[in-house]
Protein backbone atom coordinates (compact mmCIF):
# COMPACT_ATOMS: atom_id res chain seq x y z
CA UNK A 1 0.00 0.00 0.00
CA UNK A 2 1.21 3.49 -0.76
CA UNK A 3 0.12 6.37 1.47
CA UNK A 4 -0.85 9.84 0.24
CA UNK A 5 2.71 11.11 0.90
CA UNK A 6 4.25 8.34 -1.27
CA UNK A 7 5.43 6.14 1.61
CA UNK A 8 5.05 2.37 1.30
CA UNK A 9 3.12 1.00 4.25
CA UNK A 10 3.76 -2.49 5.58
CA UNK A 11 0.84 -4.83 5.18
CA UNK A 12 0.25 -7.31 7.99
CA UNK A 13 -1.08 -10.75 7.05
CA UNK A 14 -2.29 -12.91 9.91
CA UNK A 15 -1.57 -16.62 9.57
CA UNK A 16 -4.61 -18.86 10.10
CA UNK A 17 -4.47 -20.87 13.33
CA UNK A 18 -5.52 -24.37 14.35
CA UNK A 19 -5.91 -26.00 17.75
CA UNK A 20 -4.59 -29.49 18.45
CA UNK A 21 -4.58 -31.71 21.52
CA UNK A 22 -1.38 -33.68 22.01
CA UNK A 23 -1.23 -36.45 24.61
CA UNK A 24 0.92 -39.41 25.47
CA UNK A 25 4.71 -39.44 25.75
CA UNK A 26 5.41 -35.70 25.42
CA UNK A 27 6.81 -33.47 28.15
CA UNK A 28 3.80 -31.12 28.36
CA UNK A 29 0.60 -32.72 27.00
CA UNK A 30 -2.20 -30.31 26.33
CA UNK A 31 -4.01 -28.13 23.83
CA UNK A 32 -1.87 -25.93 21.61
CA UNK A 33 -2.54 -23.25 19.02
CA UNK A 34 -0.40 -23.70 15.91
CA UNK A 35 -0.21 -22.12 12.48
CA UNK A 36 -2.40 -23.73 9.83
CA UNK A 37 -0.21 -26.03 7.76
CA UNK A 38 1.74 -27.24 10.80
CA UNK A 39 2.94 -30.82 11.03
CA UNK A 40 2.82 -33.37 13.85
CA UNK A 41 6.49 -32.59 14.61
CA UNK A 42 5.47 -28.96 15.26
CA UNK A 43 2.95 -30.13 17.87
CA UNK A 44 5.64 -32.25 19.53
CA UNK A 45 7.92 -29.20 19.78
CA UNK A 46 5.04 -27.11 21.15
CA UNK A 47 4.54 -29.76 23.85
CA UNK A 48 8.17 -29.54 24.93
CA UNK A 49 9.42 -32.51 22.94
CA UNK A 50 9.23 -36.26 23.38
CA UNK A 51 9.85 -37.99 26.69
CA UNK A 52 12.59 -40.60 26.96
CA UNK A 53 9.91 -43.32 26.72
CA UNK A 54 8.35 -42.03 23.50
CA UNK A 55 8.06 -44.29 20.49
CA UNK A 56 8.70 -42.02 17.49
CA UNK A 57 7.32 -44.67 15.16
CA UNK A 58 3.90 -44.53 16.89
CA UNK A 59 2.98 -41.48 14.80
CA UNK A 60 3.93 -39.98 11.45
CA UNK A 61 5.83 -36.85 12.52
CA UNK A 62 5.69 -35.41 8.98
CA UNK A 63 1.88 -35.59 8.67
CA UNK A 64 -0.01 -32.32 8.26
CA UNK A 65 -2.36 -31.41 11.11
CA UNK A 66 -6.02 -30.45 10.97
CA UNK A 67 -7.93 -28.21 13.36
CA UNK A 68 -9.36 -29.99 16.39
CA UNK A 69 -7.18 -33.06 16.01
CA UNK A 70 -5.87 -35.17 18.86
CA UNK A 71 -2.34 -36.55 18.52
CA UNK A 72 -1.26 -39.54 20.61
CA UNK A 73 2.44 -40.29 21.08
CA UNK A 74 2.89 -43.89 22.18
CA UNK A 75 5.45 -45.42 24.52
CA UNK A 76 8.13 -47.87 23.37
CA UNK A 77 6.80 -51.41 23.83
CA UNK A 78 3.16 -50.31 24.07
CA UNK A 79 0.84 -52.34 21.88
CA UNK A 80 -1.28 -50.52 19.32
CA UNK A 81 -4.41 -51.59 21.20
CA UNK A 82 -3.29 -49.67 24.29
CA UNK A 83 -3.58 -46.29 22.53
CA UNK A 84 -6.32 -43.70 22.86
CA UNK A 85 -7.85 -44.62 19.55
CA UNK A 86 -10.25 -46.81 21.48
CA UNK A 87 -13.48 -45.58 22.94
CA UNK A 88 -13.31 -45.45 26.73
CA UNK A 89 -16.59 -47.27 27.18
CA UNK A 90 -16.54 -50.14 24.73
CA UNK A 91 -12.97 -50.66 23.52
CA UNK A 92 -13.89 -50.17 19.86
CA UNK A 93 -11.43 -48.71 17.35
CA UNK A 94 -12.23 -45.05 16.84
CA UNK A 95 -12.08 -44.30 13.11
CA UNK A 96 -11.38 -40.61 13.72
CA UNK A 97 -8.41 -41.18 16.04
CA UNK A 98 -6.86 -44.53 15.14
CA UNK A 99 -3.38 -44.73 13.67
CA UNK A 100 -2.62 -46.76 10.55
CA UNK A 101 -1.24 -49.53 12.78
CA UNK A 102 -4.41 -49.63 14.87
CA UNK A 103 -6.62 -49.73 11.78
CA UNK A 104 -4.58 -52.67 10.50
CA UNK A 105 -5.87 -54.57 13.53
CA UNK A 106 -9.31 -54.70 11.94
CA UNK A 107 -10.06 -57.92 10.05
CA UNK A 108 -9.41 -57.54 6.33
CA UNK A 109 -7.58 -54.20 6.70
CA UNK A 110 -3.94 -54.21 5.62
CA UNK A 111 -1.39 -51.39 5.43
CA UNK A 112 -2.58 -49.98 2.10
CA UNK A 113 -6.26 -49.90 3.09
CA UNK A 114 -5.46 -48.48 6.53
CA UNK A 115 -3.52 -45.71 4.79
CA UNK A 116 -6.50 -44.98 2.53
CA UNK A 117 -8.76 -44.80 5.59
CA UNK A 118 -6.49 -42.19 7.21
CA UNK A 119 -6.19 -40.29 3.90
CA UNK A 120 -10.00 -40.25 3.49
CA UNK A 121 -10.44 -39.14 7.11
CA UNK A 122 -8.01 -36.23 6.65
CA UNK A 123 -9.42 -35.18 3.27
CA UNK A 124 -13.04 -35.22 4.47
CA UNK A 125 -12.74 -33.86 8.00
CA UNK A 126 -13.26 -37.23 9.64
CA UNK A 127 -15.89 -39.93 9.52
CA UNK A 128 -19.36 -38.62 10.39
CA UNK A 129 -21.08 -42.02 10.34
CA UNK A 130 -19.89 -45.61 10.05
CA UNK A 131 -21.36 -45.89 6.57
CA UNK A 132 -18.79 -43.34 5.36
CA UNK A 133 -16.39 -46.30 5.24
CA UNK A 134 -18.16 -47.44 2.08
CA UNK A 135 -16.81 -44.33 0.33
CA UNK A 136 -13.21 -45.50 0.85
CA UNK A 137 -11.73 -47.37 -2.10
CA UNK A 138 -11.35 -51.03 -1.19
CA UNK A 139 -14.20 -51.25 1.32
CA UNK A 140 -17.25 -53.02 0.06
CA UNK A 141 -20.38 -54.33 1.73
CA UNK A 142 -18.74 -57.59 2.84
CA UNK A 143 -15.74 -55.96 4.53
CA UNK A 144 -17.95 -53.25 6.03
CA UNK A 145 -20.29 -55.81 7.59
CA UNK A 146 -17.28 -57.59 9.10
CA UNK A 147 -15.89 -54.49 10.83
CA UNK A 148 -18.89 -52.22 11.56
CA UNK A 149 -19.36 -53.68 15.05
CA UNK A 150 -15.65 -53.23 15.88
CA UNK A 151 -15.48 -49.49 15.24
CA UNK A 152 -16.72 -46.23 16.72
CA UNK A 153 -16.59 -42.56 15.73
Amino acid sequence: MVSADGQVAAQVVNQAKIFIHIIGAVKSPGIYELDAGSRVVDSVFAAGGLTSLADQSSVNLARALTDGEQIFIGVVGQTANAGVAHSDQNNLINLNRASVAELEGLPGVGPALAGRLVDWREANGGFKKKEDLLEVSGIGDKLYSGIKDLISL
